[in-house]
């Protein structure tokens, strides 16, 4: 991936990428980090989904991930409500992208979902989302749970430094003690899916140890616009990276659809 660029939204300066076709030349799909995720972590499958579809990409790191801003912590509650309705719209204006895919993975998902049924997403034409959440589910929290254990005591911290570099720890509590906390529990943002509209395309992993099939369901069930589902065997929590020609295969089948 080329080596990022910088731009000012939600009040951090944040790394970014840009990839393929400018906005005016072809539509953008955003890519929209995990919780632990960052440009860097994305590795090359921006490109291959560049490659395979022909449209531009952004990939950015949110503020307290790779090589973009830190932030002080703790997270509240509706930290993803605050990306989805304060920097994500700002960096698709500044970047001046005309038309728009989101595709969300983990908690890039529902920052898609909240940010596509809050009825000012007027430039996303459909959602691409990757084991997306819209609820807590005891899974979830016990995964989050063995992950702090192996931040502490084992060595997912070495691994993620990788990606975050100064702001690994910064990346890591952000996003655990938030989903650990009690308040976290009562967590939902089931109430903006019947307010979208756009085409969504769902990809799960059947052995994803942060969701169920019931994340899927709800969003299915509840979205206004049509939603096709994909679930992949043999695929955990990140389905671009366990099942990656699949899910290029989707992708593209997908966006000719609805083009």
């Amino acid at each position: 991936m080329t080596n990022p660029l910088r731009l000012h939204a939600g009040g951090h300066q944040l790394e970014y990428v840009w990839l393929g076709p400018a906005p005016d030349q072809a539509p953008t799909i955003v890519f929209l980090h995990e919780g632990l995720g960052s440009v860097a972590m994305w590795r090359d499958f921006p490109q291959q989904v560049v490659e395979a579809t022909g449209y531009g990409a952004l990939v950015y790191s949110r503020a307290g991930y790779g090589n973009s801003d830190s932030i002080k912590l703790p997270r509240q509650v509706s930290f993803m409500h605050d990306e989805a309705l304060k920097a994500l719209p700002e960096v698709i204006e500044k970047l001046n992208l005309r038309d728009v895919i989101l595709f969300g993975h983990s908690d890039g998902g529902s920052i898609a979902l909240i940010y596509a049924g809050s009825g000012k997403a007027t430039k996303v034409r459909a959602l691409i989302l990757e084991a997306p959440h819209v609820f807590v589910e005891d899974l979830s929290i016990e995964s989050i749970q063995l992950a702090k254990d192996n931040y502490d005591n084992g060595s997912l911290r070495a691994g993620l430094a990788r990606y975050h570099d100064d702001n690994v720890d910064c990346a890591f509590r952000g996003w655990n003690d938030i989903w650990l906390s009690p308040e976290f529990r009562a967590w939902n943002i089931e109430s903006y899916l019947p307010n979208i509209q756009v085409p969504a395309l769902v990809i799960q992993g059947e052995e994803d140890q942060y969701g169920t099939h019931r994340q899927v369901e709800a969003i299915e069930n509840q979205c206004s616009g049509i939603v096709k589902t994909v679930g992949l065997a043999n695929c955990g929590h990140s389905p671009h990276r366990d099942q990656t020609q699949l899910v290029l295969d989707s992708v593209t089948g997908f966006l000719n659809e609805i083009t």
